[in-house]
């Protein structure tokens, strides 16, 4: 071990001094007092209003020169007005980020110190028994049958093919699918750019495309390539605020957006928040009050008993809420991790849909939201179709099939898959079992769900099958990281931030309490986790050339790190966003990719 960490310390430190000389070799930033067209179709007409507007606030601002190769992107993205304007939004919302994350520590401690467990708040009782209705969507948005999911917009690859589907939206991905690198984070945003604008080659129009469902980073990231006045900002803020100003009048004009999922939130305070961004923007960018749709993914157990809640506090902005699986479970071990009653069991056996915890959630999902006249819509199938030539496609089909038409049967509007092959077979289900638009006349009277099935732990145990999954997926997570991706295929899925989440999660518990294999009840310990760290780095040098073992060895380290840790990591992308830094131009790894 004391070798492999001397070509990991090696490593970094080749990361970390490769981007000095790059920076160098940067051309100049645009000067501050450029006076620039912007096309948003705003009636700003000269650069000059929110420049004005900040310097009057004493507002400071530093952006980062751009990488090699983006000098393009970052011209267009980041024009003084633009620049000015994100400023505004992030001095704006500052304080109210801040009080928002800390309240998310100050509930956990207060948990951890009483022993208290989430309940539907008392508080709040008016607004879960009163009868309103979120306001009504725009016709693009009756229909979410099937959107793409962990679509990178820096993948330009994958981004045209996901346009040019016959999906009803792409989840235009900053955050799950997605790694924020300089890069990634340029491209990504310049390529929705240039499709909004109509000027991405090989993309049809934006008004016959599926509707973008941009995506941007959860309150846990930051942005590190922009400082206003002296702080980091919030990494939602920089992606939401850049979106808006650059896209949002043309998506009006031609009627697909601009429309938005919102991540990890963990109540209605938090949706009160974005609400409140949302007002703001609108007034700056003189749009019409409510233009702004969103959707809220279910995924901590804490935001399972405000569902109403949210969706009030956004009612005017609401496009409904969405389950996601892995992120949603991961969060019992978050916020309950060290308890003992709340040991999850192996994921890969035991953890599904059809558990009672995740039924229950998602059967309120569905009947919260068609009370108040919001979609619903399920997670992703992160199942992969064999190549052409291959067998095993129709077990996969018949699995995909099997598991969204319960769904469909339950009363979903929609669902996402990763596979595009998978659009036309989900159309058809639709087709046969629910071919209106959307299911909001099923509203599940029989759904009684009440606090003890939210917080139900599955029965089951833990295999070393399992074990070793998570362990494969943990590290080769943290290594299209150091490649600058979000996600990665592995054994026939797409696994991403989520599924990473949930891996490491586990294994970090199951050491914790010294959970016992049901193969041969041997206790997990550490020595154990990492005598099958270094089996499943000989498996995946074989499948990859050999000048990248050393990343992958770094990351066998980093996910040891992770999983080791006295108190619980709340996020595996903060700590490698945060601990590990993966800046486009500080790193040789991922300088390039193009995912």
């Amino acid at each position: 071990m004391a070798g492999q960490q001397r070509r990991r310390l090696q490593i970094l430190q080749n990361h970390l001094s490769s981007g000095t000389t790059k920076r160098q070799s940067r051309g100049p930033e645009l000067p501050a007092d450029q006076v620039c067209m912007v096309e948003t179709g705003a009636t700003l007409t000269q650069g000059t209003k929110f420049q004005e507007q900040i310097k009057k606030r004493g507002i400071s601002v530093e952006v980062q020169p751009p990488p090699p190769g983006l000098e393009e992107a970052h011209s267009t993205l980041l024009t003084p007005e633009a620049v000015a304007f994100v400023a505004r939004l992030c001095a704006e919302f500052d304080r109210d980020v801040d009080q928002m994350l800390r309240a998310r520590v100050l509930r956990k401690i207060q948990m951890d110190q009483s022993g208290e467990l989430p309940d539907f708040p008392e508080k709040t009782r008016h607004i879960r028994e009163h009868e309103w209705k979120v306001h009504p969507v725009p016709r693009r948005l009756e229909n979410r049958h099937v959107d793409l999911g962990d679509v990178s917009p820096a993948n330009t690859q994958h981004f045209l093919q996901a346009l040019r589907s016959a999906a009803e939206g792409i989840q235009t991905d900053f955050d799950d699918g997605h790694c924020p690198t300089w890069t990634t984070q340029l491209r990504g945003l310049h390529n929705v750019y240039l499709a909004v604008h109509n000027k991405l080659p090989g993309a049809p129009s934006i008004a016959k495309a599926p509707v973008l469902m941009l995506r941007p980073r959860a309150w846990n990231m930051v942005e590190h390539n922009m400082l206003v006045n002296g702080k980091e900002v919030p990494g939602p803020l920089f992606d939401f605020g850049l979106l808006m100003f650059h896209n949002a009048h043309v998506l009006i004009r031609r009627d697909s957006g601009p429309f938005f999922y919102l991540s990890k939130l963990e109540g209605a305070s938090e949706a009160r928040l974005w609400n409140k961004v949302f007002l703001w923007t609108q007034d700056k960018l003189d749009i019409r009050m409510g233009t702004v749709k969103a959707c809220v993914l279910i995924e901590n157990i804490l935001a399972s008993f405000e569902m109403d809640e949210m969706l009030y506090e956004l009612r005017e902005h609401s496009l409904g809420l969405n389950c996601g699986m892995w992120d949603y479970s991961a969060s019992f071990v978050n916020k309950f991790g060290h308890r003992p009653d709340f040991v999850l069991p192996d994921r890969s056996k035991y953890v599904s849909m059809e558990r009672h915890f995740l039924k229950s959630y998602m059967d309120l999902v569905i009947q919260t939201c068609h009370r108040r006249g919001a979609h619903a819509t399920g997670g992703m199938s992160a199942l992969l179709l064999p190549g052409t030539g291959q067998a095993g496609g129709k077990d996969v089909m018949e699995r995909v099939c099997s598991a969204k038409l319960r769904e469909i049967k339950s009363g979903a509007d929609g669902f996402m898959v990763y596979d595009v092959g998978l659009i036309k077979p989900m159309h058809m289900l639709f087709d046969k079992f629910a071919p209106s638009p959307n299911q909001m006349h099923v509203r599940r009277p029989e759904v009684h769900v009440q606090r003890k099935d939210l917080l139900q732990m599955p029965t089951g145990g833990v295999t070393l099958t399992g074990l070793k999954h998570n362990i494969a997926v943990g590290i080769q997570f943290i290594h299209a990281w150091l490649m600058g991706q979000g996600h990665f295929f592995y054994k026939g899925c797409v696994e991403d931030s989520a599924t990473a989440e949930i891996s490491r999660s586990q294994v970090w518990q199951w050491i914790r309490h010294g959970a016992r294999l049901e193969d041969n009840g041997e206790t997990i310990t550490r020595r154990m986790v990492e005598g099958l760290v270094q089996t499943t780095l000989q498996d995946l040098h074989t499948n990859i050339p050999s000048h990248t073992t050393p990343r992958m060895d770094t990351a066998a380290a980093m996910f040891m790190e992770i999983v080791l840790k006295r108190d619980f990591p709340e996020f595996i992308t903060t700590y490698l966003n945060l601990d590990h830094t993966f800046l486009s131009g500080k790193g040789s790894w991922h300088a390039g990719t193009n995912m």
